[in-house]
């Protein structure tokens, strides 16, 4: 019988000159643990794909639920793959979405596929580059009902994405009852979210923060999901996501979204 393949491992990434490596989560049966650098980066459980346990991710999966009837196939374009975990919640959720993913570091996404493999009939397109220059060279005719972007941690940012240019490139490509999501990785200022929410709303109809209520208060360094629409933001969805939770939990959105934007 021949051996059972290990979904584990190391890898070297050249363009970061990190060390990317798989090791399974002691804790979740048939889930495992992306690091880069020894930081844990990206959680999967390969078990059970719908069941995200990083409490941001769980966030915008409960955006995406609202992005399309319950159930129903879209299409969704990830700029910053990770370990794909939200490409693979979105097939488990809606199976037959067409999804594009687009990762700066080849290793990463190699090596991901190898070790951790999306499962049978996932409708992905891998795309290799920088983010806001593959999505001006993905074909015209692509629009999507999902934009999610993943790149943003901490204070600094790459100036070339976080702008009101790129935010409406990205609103471009949208349906028009698509959403864009933004995680962004912040101090406790939000110095970073601020300037966000502000480039954002130059570009998008409306705009909507979600995250742990805390996070508003400035009170720690934490995770803010910034959620654009291409039309006016619908009450019920604050409802939605405040009952989803992770909890507790705060969406802000038109006055209250002011005291946190520029």
């Amino acid at each position: 019988m021949p051996a059972k393949e290990s979904h584990e491992g190391r890898r070297f990434l050249r363009t970061t000159g990190q060390h990317a490596g798989i090791e399974a989560d002691t804790l979740i049966d048939g889930a495992y643990i992306l690091r880069i650098g020894g930081a844990e980066q990206s959680h999967v459980n390969l078990a059970e794909p719908a069941e995200i346990f990083y409490e941001y991710l769980r966030r915008i999966g409960h955006v995406v639920d609202l992005a399309a009837p319950r159930g129903q196939a879209v299409s969704a374009l990830h700029l910053g793959a990770g370990a794909l975990t939200l490409a693979r919640y979105i097939e488990a959720t809606r199976p037959g979405s067409v999804q594009h993913a687009v990762e700066l570091e080849r290793e990463l996404l190699d090596f991901v596929l190898q070790k951790l493999p999306l499962p049978e009939g996932t409708r992905l397109t891998t795309h290799i580059g920088d983010a806001r220059e593959t999505l001006a060279e993905l074909p015209a005719e692509l629009d999507f009902d999902v934009v999610i972007l993943d790149i943003f941690s901490g204070p600094e940012a790459p100036a070339h994405i976080a702008c009101q240019e790129f935010y409406e490139e990205a609103a471009a490509r949208l349906r028009p009852d698509g959403v864009l999501i933004v995680n962004i990785g912040d101090e406790a200022a939000l110095t970073l979210v601020r300037s966000q929410v502000a480039a954002m709303r130059k570009a998008m109809t409306d705009v909507a923060a979600f995250a742990e209520s805390g996070m508003f208060a400035g009170r720690y360094p934490g995770n803010i999901i910034v959620i654009g629409t291409r039309r006016p933001w619908p009450a019920e969805w604050t409802a939605e996501l405040l009952a989803r939770g992770p909890h507790p939990a705060a969406v802000l959105t038109g006055v209250d979204l002011d005291r946190i934007s520029d």
